[in-house]
C-alpha cells in the first residue's frame, strides 16, 4: 500500500538553524588538543589580530573567493542534477554529501548507506548510481555479489565504496533475502566502525578477522529490509515526468569531468582527515539518524558557505519523512498505532476484549491486516507481532463481571510512548500544514 501522496517539499528560505560546527567560525565543536589550530587553519580569524573593517563610505569591498570545498561541491551538484533528476532539492543535497563523504571514510565512526529505492523501473536508480560510480573513492560495484567476496573485498587502511544495483533481488523475496541473509548482516555490521566478520579459514581451520567497515549505496524497487533503510540515507526516485529533461550520460564523452571532481575531492578532504575526527557537529536529530548522517554534515561544515545550513536542512526533512513511512508502513509499529485508535474508539477502557480489539484492527480496509489470512489478523498473529515488545494477552474481567482474553492499556504505555509518541497538540490556533515530502514515487 503506498501513502498518500503529499505536496513536495522544499527547504524554507528563511532557515534558521543553530549554531553549527564550521571550522573557524564561533560554535565549532572539536575535541582534544589542536582544536585552536584547526580552527585558525579554515578560518578567518588569526591569533591576536582583528579584521579591519573598511572605513565608512569607502567603496573597497573585501574580496572573499568561495573556499574549494564548496566550489567543488557545488559542481558536483551540478553533474547530479545534469543527468538525474532526483526527487526533491534536498536528496540532491544528501547525495551530493554522501558521494563527498566516501573519500573522508577513515574519520568516520559510522558509514552511511545510500539507500536508492523507486515503486517501478526506470526511476533513474541506475542512472544515479553511473554518476556516483565516476565520483565516490575507491568504488566497487556489484550486482549479486556473495558475501563472502564482498567481505574479501573490504580492507581496513582503504576501504572501498560498495555500490550495488538491483539490490531487489537480493532481498525483493522471502527466497531471495533468506539466501542472502549474510549479505544484509555484513552490510548492518560495516555501518559501524570495528564491526569484523569472523570466518574458519586454511587448513589449519583457524578464525579470521574480516573487516566490514564500508560506505555503501544500494539501488532496488521497493523498500530494502528494514535494517538497511534504518542505517540510510534514504533517497526515494520517481519516475520523470513530461516537463523534466536530463542530458544523454556516455560514458567516453560524460566520464572526465566527473572524474576532475572525484580528483578535486580526493586532493580536497584526505588533508581534512585529522581535523574531521575532532569535529561533534550540531545534529538537528538523534540517536542513529545522527550517527547516519554526522559525516555528511562534517563534510557540509568543512565547505562552509551555504552548505552547513543545506545539509542540516535536508538531514531534518528528510530523517522526519522516513519517521512518517515508518509510522504508517512499519507493520509493528503501524499495529501500535491501530491499538491506541482502538483503546481511543472505545473511550480508553482499563482493559480490551482481544475479539474487540481485533474487530477494531480489521475494520481498518487500509491497514495491511487482510494480508494475515481471509480473516485478516487473529489472536496468534496478534501475540507473535506484539512479543518483541514483552506485551501479551490474559485472561481479563471485565465491568460486566465476565472473562475473556484481552489487553490492559498500561501494558501499551511504554511501547507507545517510546516507537509511536501521539503528536503534540498545535499552539494556538490550528493552522493547516503541508505534508514534507522526499520524492515519494508517483
Amino acid at each position: 500500500m503506498q501513502p498518500a501522496t503529499p505536496e513536495p517539499y522544499s527547504a524554507p528560505s528563511n532557515a534558521v538553524w543553530p549554531t553549527s560546527a564550521v571550522p573557524g567560525q564561533p560554535g565549532a565543536h572539536l575535541r582534544g588538543e589542536g582544536a585552536e589550530e584547526a580552527n585558525d587553519d579554515h578560518g578567518d580569524r588569526s591569533h591576536g589580530t582583528e579584521e579591519q573593517a573598511p572605513p565608512v563610505g569607502s567603496e573597497e569591498v573585501p574580496n572573499r573567493e568561495p573556499a574549494e570545498g564548496a566550489l567543488v561541491l557545488a559542481d558536483l551538484r551540478a553533474q547530479l542534477k545534469r543527468y538525474v533528476v532526483l526527487p526533491s532539492e534536498e536528496a540532491l543535497t544528501a547525495v551530493t554529501l554522501w558521494v563527498a563523504a566516501t573519500h573522508l571514510q577513515h574519520a568516520w565512526q559510522h558509514a552511511p548507506r545510500l539507500a536508492v529505492v523507486a515503486p517501478e523501473k526506470r526511476c533513474g536508480k541506475s542512472r544515479l548510481l553511473e554518476v556516483a560510480l565516476e565520483t565516490v573513492h575507491n568504488r566497487l560495484i556489484t550486482v549479486n555479489a556473495s558475501a563472502a567476496a564482498i567481505f574479501r573485498s573490504i580492507t581496513e587502511e582503504d576501504p572501498p565504496t560498495l555500490l550495488v544495483d538491483e539490490a531487489d533481488t537480493l532481498f525483493g523475496t522471502a527466497k531471495a533475502a533468506e539466501k542472502n541473509e549474510e549479505v544484509r548482516g555484513l552490510l548492518n555490521a560495516g555501518h559501524q566502525r570495528n564491526r569484523p566478520t569472523l570466518r574458519v579459514s586454511g587448513p589449519e581451520h583457524k578464525v579470521q578477522e574480516f573487516p566490514t567497515f564500508a560506505m555503501a549505496a544500494l539501488a532496488g524497487i521497493d523498500d530494502l529490509p528494514d535494517t538497511i533503510m534504518d542505517r540510510s540515507v534514504v533517497i526515494r526516485m520517481r519516475r520523470r515526468a513530461a516537463g523534466e529533461k536530463v542530458a544523454h550520460f556516455r560514458t567516453s564523452r560524460d566520464t572526465p569531468a566527473l572524474h576532475a571532481i572525484r580528483d578535486r575531492l580526493a586532493a580536497w578532504l584526505p588533508p581534512l582527515h585529522a581535523q574531521a575526527m575532532e569535529m561533534e557537529p550540531v545534529m538537528p536529530v538523534e540517536d542513529r539518524a545522527a550517527d547516519t548522517w554526522e559525516p555528511l554534515v562534517i563534510v557540509a561544515d568543512l565547505a562552509g558557505g551555504e552548505w552547513p545550513a543545506l545539509a542540516r536542512t535536508a538531514c531534518r526533512i528528510m530523517t522526519d519523512y522516513e519517521a512518517g513511512q515508518d509510522e504508517e508502513g512499519g507493520t509493528r509499529t503501524r499495529l501500535l498505532v491501530g491499538i491506541r485508535r482502538a483503546f481511543a474508539a472505545e473511550n480508553d477502557p482499563a482493559v480490551l476484549g482481544t475479539k474487540r480489539l481485533l474487530e477494531h484492527l480489521n475494520a481498518d480496509k487500509e491497514a495491511p491486516w487482510a494480508e494475515y489470512g481471509p480473516n485478516g489478523l487473529t489472536a496468534r498473529a496478534l501475540q507473535l507481532l506484539l512479543k518483541p515488545y514483552g506485551i501479551s494477552s490474559a485472561n481479563r474481567r471485565f465491568p460486566d463481571g465476565t472473562q475473556a482474553k484481552g489487553f490492559a492499556r498500561n501494558q501499551f504505555l511504554d511501547a507507545w510512548a517510546r516507537y509511536c509518541p501521539a503528536p503534540k497538540p498545535p499552539v494556538g490556533p490550528a493552522q493547516p500544514v503541508a505534508e514534507p515530502l522526499l520524492g515519494v514515487a508517483a
